[in-house]
């Protein structure tokens, strides 16, 4: 694999505050144990539900990115795909 230029190794970091696509979820996934473990109370549940559902948002949308990343390649290689 060829070496990345440094502008494309900085559009590929998270925007400060923001968490790493993989961190963000493995969270969720431990967010989703905690709450289908039925063993924590009701107001811990629905804080946890809403961190959740920020989390899958922030997921949706670092994949967004990511899938116009991949557009913009594809279509820099005059739309020429090879595979498949």
């Amino acid at each position: 694999m060829a070496p990345r230029g440094k502008a494309e190794a900085e559009a590929s970091k998270p925007a400060d505050g923001e968490i790493p696509f993989e961190a963000a979820l493995e969270r969720l996934e431990a967010v989703v144990a905690s709450l289908e473990s039925g063993e924590i109370e009701l107001e811990t549940a629905l804080a946890r539900f809403e961190e959740g559902v920020a989390l899958v948002r922030r997921c949706g949308q670092q994949l967004e990115v990511a899938e116009r990343r991949i557009e913009t390649l594809v279509e820099e290689a005059d739309g020429l795909v090879v595979g498949s």
